[in-house]
């Protein structure tokens, strides 16, 4: 197939869509499918890529609140223009920002089938930032754009089941892969947690990974991590990544490692080098991160949500809690500590086994599976409600 993929985050921003996106790249291009990506420049420098698919850059601008994201600038003429010349046989909407609002209109009027994939909780994220764009994308926006095109993929059924019940149509799941050989317990790196203050194999290094940002939960990781140190003084708490909330957390926080943001080899290093992954967000689509976590062998905390809800199973490879019971995920974490290196442990090497499962070809052949259906259905079936 031809596909144009739309999307307003793309490498090397760093971020769960971006990661999916890696993948489903990769899978579709050693499948042989012909792709054209549709993004904001990210710099001024930035030039279309030779990554064995075809760029098309647009103007973006950074996203209020959170600059290191971008969203790309509605451009409606250039993407009528583009698919008239080469016409693709699917697009395929990733996020929904004005870009990818000007691809559903773009292809529409030119009568190509659309597809798309619901990878963030925008009208969740808006209370966590008071002005600007995403306050106005809300509910009834995401609904009109994701019911203009055949089908709505998202990461898990339970989500699947939630957009459904709020009126969005042909929604379906198509769950999440990790890799195995890039996240895995053989990056633990002992050098790495005697600079952590961490030289003793039984000393808890407890890891958070993720944006430093409000939407991420993290006075509950900060809660949590005190309840572990109650049981444990000397546990040290290693934050991976950045965001614009990170100020604010080492000037409260001194006390923590704060490892910054990490790629690659170094990524893996980190997390395969703690004992415990903490993931108290309330705002997950999915949660790349918990899978990473269970790949590095750790004993990962999570809501029963979202990957959590998928793929660990309280006491055998991994902590649940109920969703939104902070003072449950707290009891938990400290119940963790208390219990020792002999838990952590257990949980994680079941942990490594569960994710060992959790394949992205398997996801890659269901994304292609989708957009197949879509095409097969285009023209019997108006998507305009």
């Amino acid at each position: 197939m031809r596909i144009a993929i739309v999307t307003e985050t793309f490498n090397p921003e760093v971020n769960g869509v971006t990661r999916t996106l890696d993948h489903l790249v990769e899978g579709l291009l050693v499948r042989g499918h012909d792709l054209e990506v549709i993004r904001p420049r990210q710099r001024r420098d930035d030039h279309p890529g030779h990554n064995g698919f075809r760029e098309l850059l647009v103007p973006g601008a950074p996203l209020p609140g959170y600059d290191k994201l971008r969203f790309g600038s509605p451009q409606l003429g250039r993407l009528r223009r583009s698919w008239r010349e080469q016409r693709p046989d699917i697009v395929h909407i990733v996020t929904e920002g004005p870009l990818g609002m000007a691809a559903v209109v773009a292809a529409s009027q030119l009568g190509i089938p659309l597809s798309s994939s619901f990878h963030t909780n925008f009208h969740l994220y808006s209370r966590h930032y008071g002005v600007g764009l995403l306050r106005g994308i809300g509910l009834r926006y995401l609904r009109w754009l994701h019911n203009r095109t055949g089908c709505t993929l998202v990461p898990t059924p339970t989500f699947a089941e939630r957009l459904t019940d709020l009126g969005f149509h042909h929604v379906q799941a198509m769950g999440r892969g990790v890799d195995t050989e890039a996240f895995s317990p053989e990056h633990r790196r002992t050098e790495l947690r005697r600079s952590w203050g961490a030289a003793d194999e039984d000393v808890l290094v407890v890891a958070y990974v993720g944006r430093l940002a409000t939407e991420k939960n993290l006075g509950l990781a900060s809660r949590a991590f005190a309840a572990m140190r109650d049981e444990r003084p000397d546990a040290r708490f290693v934050l991976v990544g950045d965001g614009p909330h990170g100020e604010i957390v080492r000037k409260r926080h001194p006390d923590f490692v704060f490892a910054g943001m990490r790629l690659g080899s170094d990524l893996a290093a980190h997390f395969a080098s703690a004992d415990v992954l903490l993931n108290p967000s309330t705002t997950e689509t999915f949660g790349n991160v918990v899978t990473e976590g269970m790949a590095s062998g750790l004993a990962v905390l999570a809501y029963d949500y979202a990957a959590g809800r998928m793929h660990i199973r309280t006491d055998e490879n991994g902590v649940t809690t109920p969703f939104g019971e902070a003072e449950a995920y707290v009891a938990a974490a400290r119940q963790l500590a208390a219990d020792g290196p002999d838990r952590w442990r257990r949980l994680g090497v079941a942990a490594r086994k569960t994710a060992l499962d959790i394949t992205w070809d398997r996801v890659v052949d269901t994304f292609l599976n989708a957009l197949e259906d879509v095409i097969e259905r285009h023209g019997r079936e108006d998507f305009t409600s």
